[in-house]
């Protein structure tokens, strides 16, 4: 999309609004994993050596409009002043006197972190006096928050409506560039991999992807209820009765180009809460037994997808082939992350789009063989789906 990026902005002496995602997961008051940090650092260190004076806002959490102390994005601020090697001074309030003061005593190349946006119901209500508060803080406003691009909520839209240049950060150009090349000018063959436990979540994604790619990989929970839409036992794997319907409709509008697993890992007990499955047993998915559970793909559908994938030149996944967060049904996950690695080192361009594929990619220790590694699970996912994402649109045309 031709918006202004933070290289276009004069940020000098300026003050910069920056909506950030540092949504990080917490242990005993301390960040567990600074990866969203870095991955905004950037554009962070890019507006402070060019002398502006940085305001960074992001959510933790859901507090639903109520001050948690455990969702303060205090730690934040700490994590940061290491990584950046200088103070980061913290705000309590993201809007108000404590902001306002705090904004008021920056000066160049100085960076503030505000308190929890969503400490206040307005943010997620998107509403203009809160937006107009938000907007009194900046000269000029960067949205580096891929992970949020698709909420429309005050700081990535509607603060936008009060700032005159408003642009996207080094990371949110990234996610663009890469996940917008795969999809309008991929080199072929173009492969997409869709996982995870419904197709309700995923209907949209198909629909979009399935003129474009070359083949359309289908996995996790969610090809149950194609197997049961063509007529075979599923035992008792994960269907969406309401879903058969349009699963057949898919197949039809899909031929060739949609693949599903040809075998999976059958238990005969399974018991998520507990993470206890039966003994494993690869299975064909036409005799899936009437008391078992398909909870992974099996090594046959390893070894087709593979063979797809091997050839492929553009690769974007999303979502995982089984039960992934068992370490014994991740197998299947775990292959499929092998094989875009393998792809990648060929020349291949190979796209994440975050979530759990992200996780996935992590735990292998394979990300630093994928090309490009989405920030946002539910942005890339409505992207994918080729639904406008408000954050970008709100930004200003180049």
């Amino acid at each position: 999309m031709a918006k202004l990026t933070v290289s276009d902005l004069d940020v000098k002496g300026r003050r910069v609004l920056m909506r950030v995602d540092f949504n990080v997961p917490m242990e005993n008051g301390t960040v567990a994993n600074d990866k969203r940090l870095r991955a905004a650092l950037p554009t962070i260190r890019n507006i402070l050596e060019r002398g502006g004076k940085l305001i960074l806002m992001s959510h933790l959490g859901r507090p639903k409009g109520k001050r948690l102390p455990e969702l303060s994005l205090k730690p934040c601020a700490r994590a940061l002043e290491k990584l950046l090697g200088q103070p980061v001074a913290f705000a309590d309030d993201c809007i108000g006197p404590s902001a306002e003061t705090a904004v008021e005593a920056l000066s160049a190349g100085e960076v503030l972190l505000l308190e929890n946006l969503r400490f206040h119901k307005a943010e997620t209500d998107n509403d203009e006096a809160f937006s107009r508060s938000l907007a009194g803080l900046a000269d000029v406003y960067v949205n580096d928050a891929f992970g949020t691009a698709h909420r429309a909520h005050a700081s990535t839209e509607g603060v936008t409506r009060f700032v005159d240049r408003c642009a996207m950060g080094f990371l949110m150009e990234k996610e663009i560039a890469y996940l917008g090349e795969a999809l309008d000018v991929p080199k072929r063959p173009f492969v997409a991999i869709l996982g995870g436990a419904k197709i309700s979540g995923k209907i949209d994604v198909i629909g979009s992807l399935l003129p474009k790619v070359d083949r359309l990989i289908i996995g996790g929970g969610m090809a149950y209820t194609f197997f049961k839409a063509k007529g075979f036992e599923i035992g008792n794997s994960l269907v969406e009765p309401d879903r058969i319907d349009l699963a057949r409709s898919l197949l039809d509008k899909g031929g060739k180009k949609l693949v599903l697993p040809v075998d999976c890992m059958c238990a005969d007990r399974f018991d998520f809460d507990a993470r206890a499955v039966g003994e494993l047993l690869p299975t064909g998915v036409s005799v899936i037994p009437k008391d078992g559970f398909g909870l992974d793909i099996g090594p046959a559908s390893v070894s087709l997808f593979e063979s797809i994938l091997e050839k492929a030149r553009t690769i974007v996944w999303n979502g995982p082939m089984g039960v992934f967060e068992i370490d014994a049904t991740a197998k299947g996950t775990y292959a499929v992350a092998r094989a875009m690695a393998s792809a990648t080192d060929k020349g291949a361009i190979t796209v994440i789009g975050g979530g759990d594929s992200a996780a996935a990619v992590e735990k292998a220790g394979l990300a630093d063989r994928m090309t490009h590694i989405s920030t946002g699970g539910g942005a890339s996912l409505e992207f994918l789906e080729g639904k406008v994402l408000p954050g970008v649109a709100a930004l200003t045309d180049r």
